[in-house]
């Protein structure tokens, strides 16, 4: 049995809906929910490419950056959050800024259970940008020869301030994506009828 390890999206974990509709459809979908630390993140995932030796990866929107930067191995993103590393560099000032932490913990609060727990501090925030070029330092732009195809909703939220940008994912990946009517949550019709199909294709 093939081994398939979704990274899951800020705030996501363990429990998150989209793998597991996942794991209904096919064997060996493995999440674990891992640090909003992008370094200690990075140390966990690694960790589990030793354990588990997966044979694909699944990156959600911010997940898709750990994702990315696992050499070796094809990539599936969904609504990959590529530009979210710019904002969280760039406005990691205003976390030093008392009560900005506090507040931006309370507003992006994740749902009870096996979540990944948020805490938006300014040396955390700032170590989004290196994680970017790492993962981006993977990129067939940047002469990777690691296979990607990535999914957009249309009516994705996040593309409006260009969190989740096609265009960004066109530069650096080619035109190796497909667009879905939906959110930047894919919907269970579309994980059914477009993910499950694709993530079985690439593992052929």
């Amino acid at each position: 049995m093939k081994t398939i390890l979704y990274i899951h999206g800020m705030g996501g974990g363990g429990d998150s809906r989209i793998p597991s509709i996942l794991k209904e459809h096919l064997e060996g979908v493995v999440v674990r929910t891992y640090s909003f630390d992008p370094g200690t993140a990075a140390r966990q995932i690694d960790g589990w490419l030793r354990e588990l030796s997966p044979s694909l990866i699944v990156g959600e929107s911010l997940g898709s950056l750990q994702a990315i930067r696992i050499k070796g191995l094809p990539h599936i993103l969904v609504s990959p959050s590529l530009n979210a590393p710019l904002y969280f560099g760039y406005l990691a000032f205003l976390a030093k800024i008392p009560g900005v932490t506090p507040l931006l913990d309370r507003i992006y609060r994740p749902r009870e259970g096996d979540r990944q727990k948020l805490h938006f501090t300014s040396g955390v925030m700032r170590k989004y940008l290196p994680l970017r070029e790492e993962a981006l330092a993977n990129s067939p732009r940047s002469g990777s020869r690691d296979r990607f195809f990535a999914f957009f909703g249309t009516a994705d939220h996040y593309r409006r301030s260009g969190i989740v940008s096609v265009r960004t994912y066109r530069k650096y990946f080619g035109d190796t994506y497909r667009m879905y009517k939906g959110t930047h949550y894919m919907e269970e019709e579309h994980v059914i009828s477009m993910l499950v199909p694709k993530i079985t294709e690439m593992l052929g």
